[in-house]
Parts: structure tokens; C-alpha cells; sequence
């Protein structure tokens, strides 16, 4: 089981470059960003971990721009998105920005999707709040026709593109790996069976009956082998990593925080002892 990591990094933390030498000389795995675009102040949607909430959520790097910096730096570690708001962004423009990534490093990007929990964020996108995992599941498939080898038109219920000349591809044929976040239940299954290769929940309370629940998913809908899971901001312990591993974790993303260089070099030189 890959020991990668995740961090909310800020204009106040440790810089990408910096956390991800020092992630790849540790040999951790992996590096994996999460996204807001904005937090209105408003704030008439309640924090899923609880209010008040915590500063850095509106103070976040973009994740695409933070991981090419983190790319130019590194040769093995892997990079991700925890998660990418992907009804948020116009698709074509994300198509050509996720491919180019994805070049830079080598094939080393993971597309970790999300649907997001502020209704105000999402509102001053265009987003219609009931409809956002559909939208996903639309921009999804259009920037796969852009990805796709040949010139490939999509016409969808939110958008189309013609066919065209899109460059560059991301290294693996169809995409990078494509991992979906979100609570467990019949229809983000769905959604994981029909278009994504696995599931990144947070945390792991849950995984022992849920993740069967999913692989009948998987097996309804036709897919061969399993799919991935892949715990998301987790505080470890060895009981913990030992639990997900025996669930076929192939991946699990230990929580760093949101600090300065000391403290997120001293928390990584603590987590060392789960490597």
C-alpha cells in the first residue's frame, strides 16, 4: 500500500516545491492537493468538519499550478488532486490543463473528483446545486473526447465540443487514473463504476462494509477486477494503515497540516515510521 499524503497548502505554509523534494527524499509516495476557488463569507453552508471553519479553506493554492511546481522538482512522486471541483471549471479549459500536468510529470498525475459541500461556492460558479453530479459526470466525458486519440466530438446535456486537434494527450490512453470523492451510497457507486477508477473517501470509518458494497457496483456494471480505494486525510496509526490494508487499499493519504516548514517537515519526519 502506497503511503502518500495530503495538505490544504496555503501563501502561509510550506511552498509545493519545498513539501514535495522533501516528500520524494523521505519516499513517500505521493503528493495530493485539495481545492476551493473561493469561500464566500456568507457562510450559509454549514463546514462538514465543523465551524468555525478553519482558515486555510480560504486561503487555498490552486492545486494544478501548486502540483507543477511540485513536478519540476521530483521524478517518482506521485501527484494528485484531493479533490478537483471539476463542475466548477470550464472542461475544455481543465481538459488541456490536467493533459499538460500530466505531461510534465511524466504520468505520474491522479484526478481525484469531487462534488463539492459549499452551496455558495458552487452558486457563483452557475453551478445548480441538485444537478452538480450530473454536470460532473458530463464534463467528465467531454474532456475525455478531448483526450481521446483521435479527433472526437461529445454532445452532452451541459456541454459539447467538436471534434478537434487537442494536444497535449495525458499519458495513459483516456486520462490519467480518475479517482471519485464522496459519501458512500448507490448513486456515487454508480457514478464510480460507470466512468472512474475508484473511490477516495475521507477518512476510513465505514470502508469494512462499504467497500463490498461498492465492488458489487463495480461487478453490476460490468468492470473487470476491482476498483481502487483510496482513504483520504487520514491521521494514522498503525492499527489503522494495517485495517486498510487488509481491506485492498492501494493507496492511503496521510493528513499533513496546514503549517509552516518546521511544522509540516516535523509532522513528515513523524509519519516516516509508517513508510
Amino acid at each position: 500500500m502506497r503511503i502518500s499524503t495530503t495538505i490544504l497548502l496555503t501563501d502561509e505554509t510550506i511552498r509545493p516545491a519545498r513539501l514535495a523534494r522533501e516528500l520524494e527524499q523521505r519516499g513517500f509516495g505521493g503528493l495530493y492537493l485539495p481545492e476551493h476557488t473561493h469561500i464566500p463569507v456568507s457562510r450559509q453552508t454549514p463546514a462538514p468538519m465543523g465551524d468555525p471553519l478553519p482558515r486555510p479553506y480560504g486561503r487555498t493554492l490552486d492545486p494544478l499550478i501548486a502540483l507543477a511546481a511540485a513536478a519540476t522538482v521530483t521524478e517518482r512522486l506521485a501527484l494528485g488532486t484531493s479533490i478537483t471541483l471539476v463542475a466548477q471549471h470550464d472542461p475544455i479549459v481543465l481538459a488541456k490543463q490536467i493533459a499538460t500536468l500530466d505531461r510534465m510529470c511524466g504520468g505520474r498525475f491522479t484526478l481525484g473528483v469531487g462534488f463539492g459541500w459549499n452551496v455558495e461556492e458552487a452558486a457563483d460558479h452557475g453551478v445548480a446545486w441538485h444537478r452538480r453530479r450530473d454536470l460532473v459526470r458530463d464534463r467528465i466525458a467531454l474532456m475525455r473526447a478531448l483526450w481521446a486519440a483521435e479527433p472526437t466530438p461529445y454532445e452532452g446535456e451541459f456541454g459539447s465540443v467538436r471534434a478537434s486537434l487537442a494536444h497535449p494527450k495525458p499519458v495513459r490512453p483516456g486520462g490519467p487514473r480518475l479517482l471519485v470523492g464522496g459519501a458512500a451510497g448507490p448513486t456515487l457507486f454508480a457514478h464510480i463504476a460507470e466512468y472512474a477508477d475508484g473511490w477516495l473517501p475521507i477518512g476510513g470509518r465505514g470502508l469494512t462494509d462499504t467497500v463490498p458494497t461498492l465492488h458489487a457496483a463495480w461487478r453490476s456494471a460490468g468492470r473487470p477486477g476491482t476498483p481502487a480505494v483510496v482513504p483520504s486525510f487520514v491521521l494514522p496509526s498503525p492499527g489503522k494503515l494495517q485495517h486498510y490494508r487488509d481491506l485492498g487499499a492501494e493507496e492511503v493519504l496521510l493528513q499533513l497540516p496546514s503549517g509552516t516548514e518546521p511544522e509540516v517537515l516535523s509532522t513528515l519526519d513523524d509519519y516516516t515510521r509508517y513508510l
